[in-house]
């Protein structure tokens, strides 16, 4: 059995009322989540949902021709898999980790039954709104920002999901969740290095001014954390 204490490492479970929690514990999978691993595909039915801890996992949208491109990051803050308590058993996003760790997963027909008592009903559907806003920002950043300021973007977001500075992650791995070509992050990344933002070595990044990549960021960054914030307990926003 997952201990609670370890449980609780994801903030969206150390969130939810203590009685919920401890009925479900035994239900918990602790899964370990290596870089690239694909939680589901897109059209997939989901078995279970995730609870990442020490991971990320990059939720992509899949084109008719295989292409992707990124519509939000879910790390230590929240949950993988919303479709299952919004009235669907698939998705047509695709969930890839795209920072290696751990996490716990529940089975389907557990977190169905739990949606059904209103106090996890309210805080999962308090998350679902916070996801979304992030999914809609990325959409609109996209769209008009530009890969420098796009970049700050996934590494702020990202480092708000670690507990430290240090992303493992290659430029390929970026360029797919962004939906860009590699050469174009490489010259975003090089941009950021010189002017003594990140260090990038062999699918490091090391981020040394957070505060200069907000300043050189894009407002959207800020819609987010702003949304996440305003939406879910302290303990849960990141």
């Amino acid at each position: 059995m997952v201990p609670l204490s370890e449980l609780m490492e994801n903030k969206l479970l150390a969130a939810w009322p203590e009685e919920e929690r401890e009925r479900l514990q035994p239900q918990f999978e602790s899964v370990e989540m290596p870089l690239g691993q694909a939680l589901y595909e897109s059209g997939d039915t989901l078995s279970h949902v995730y609870f990442p801890t020490t991971s990320i996992v990059s939720l992509l949208y899949v084109m008719e021709n295989g292409s992707s491109a990124e519509i939000a990051v879910v790390g230590c803050e929240g949950i993988v898999g919303i479709s299952l308590f919004m009235g669907g058993d698939s998705t047509p996003s695709r969930a890839v980790v795209q920072s290696s760790g751990r996490g716990f997963r529940l089975a389907s027909s557990a977190i169905k039954d739990e949606f059904t008592r209103a106090p996890v009903l309210h805080l999962l559907l308090r998350y679902t709104q916070a996801l979304i806003t992030q999914m809609a920002q990325t959409a609109a950043c996209n769209r008009h920002h530009s890969l420098d300021q796009q970049l700050c973007r996934w590494l702020l977001l990202s480092l708000d999901r670690l507990s430290g500075s240090e992303l493992k992650m290659t430029q390929e791995l970026i360029a797919n969740m962004l939906g860009v070509r590699r050469e174009g992050v490489t010259a975003a990344a090089l941009m950021l290095q010189k002017a003594g933002m990140i260090r990038y070595s062999r699918g490091h990044i090391t981020v040394l001014d957070r505060e200069g990549l907000k300043k050189r960021s894009c407002e959207c960054y800020a819609v987010v954390k702003k949304e996440y914030d305003r939406l879910l307990p302290d303990k849960v926003a990141t």
